[in-house]
């Protein structure tokens, strides 16, 4: 597993503060690999999910680190999302 995704499971891990997420959402990264979201917690994974959020590793690494909100990602084309739009938005009140 990369860095990044070892960093990104334990800061998603932090802001979900030990609640589970309602749903299955997927962090598809390019060139890097994916993560899971779910009631099970955050895990390095490639499953399906309910909803799949794809960006490059500098834009996710953006949204983590709250230097740039999801919605404007995904307003700006930076940030892709194919399923659910309910989980999805769940998800950035969660991100910030």
């Amino acid at each position: 597993m990369s860095d990044l995704l070892t960093a990104a499971v334990a800061a998603l891990t932090e802001k979900l503060g030990g609640d589970a997420f309602d749903g299955s959402a997927k962090f598809a990264i390019e060139d890097e690999g994916a993560i899971i979201i779910d009631g099970d917690g955050v895990r390095a994974s490639d499953e399906d999910a309910d909803v799949t959020l794809m960006a490059d590793a500098d834009t996710f690494q953006s949204i983590l680190d709250g230097e740039l909100n999801p919605t404007a990602a995904f307003m700006s084309g930076k940030l892709t999302v194919d399923g659910d739009m309910g989980a999805a938005m769940r998800l950035g009140s969660i991100l910030g």
